[in-house]
């Protein structure tokens, strides 16, 4: 008589790639501080700003997004792929009427666009909570800039446009110091650039 024995093995994978948020982070912080350069009135929206927002705020964003869904992390890839694509369609909605055959957003579409992306940042910032302070400055502070904008395009109001420039260059640096912080982190072995990790209370 034959015996047939099913056994499951289980692998471990032991993941031995990078760390690929501080790309992800510095693409999305360099691009937002040249933007806001712009918004706060320190120069005219040209092609630097808009070849940031294809490549490194966009496609570089996009593949990060790529790199944290192999590494299992769901935030890491939601945040980055949908920033990365979130300025690929900004650059759009600049472009695309210049082609003469698409017509340009209205203020009230605008208002719209930037009071989506300020609800999806609100849940990524309460996601935050479990993770580090430096996040939650870089979360928190993207999350009052898109309201800021938003609220920039529905009065018209040149002078909250220009507030939202400012706050946006601190929400860019701060998102710079955040990946910046993880790579010298990483190659001293040590605490260079404190995080502010979040301690589990359980």
């Amino acid at each position: 008589m034959t015996h047939t024995h099913n056994a499951a093995t289980a692998f471990a994978i032991n993941d031995t790639t990078a760390n690929p948020a501080p790309l992800g982070l510095l693409g999305f912080g360099m691009t937002t501080v040249l933007l806001n350069l712009h918004n706060a009135g320190m120069f005219p929206l040209d092609a630097m700003i808009l070849s940031m927002g294809i490549f490194y705020g966009g496609l570089g964003q996009i593949i990060v997004g790529i790199m944290e869904w192999k590494k299992n992390n769901t935030f890491g890839a939601t945040a980055f792929t949908s920033y990365g694509l979130f300025w690929l369609s900004l650059v759009a909605l600049i472009m695309l009427p210049k082609t003469g055959y698409i017509q340009a957003p209205g203020e009230s579409a605008m208002t719209a666009y930037l009071v989506m992306w300020g609800i999806f940042t609100g849940a990524l910032f309460i996601g935050t909570f479990k993770m580090n302070k430096a996040l939650q400055v870089v979360f928190g502070s993207l999350l009052v800039l898109f309201f800021l904008l938003a609220g920039g395009d529905f009065t018209g109001n040149q002078a909250i446009k220009t507030i939202a420039g400012y706050e946006g260059i601190f929400c860019g640096f701060s998102a710079i110091y955040a990946g910046l912080a993880q790579v010298l982190n990483e190659v001293y072995g040590r605490t260079v650039a404190p995080l502010g990790l979040v301690r589990d209370p359980g």
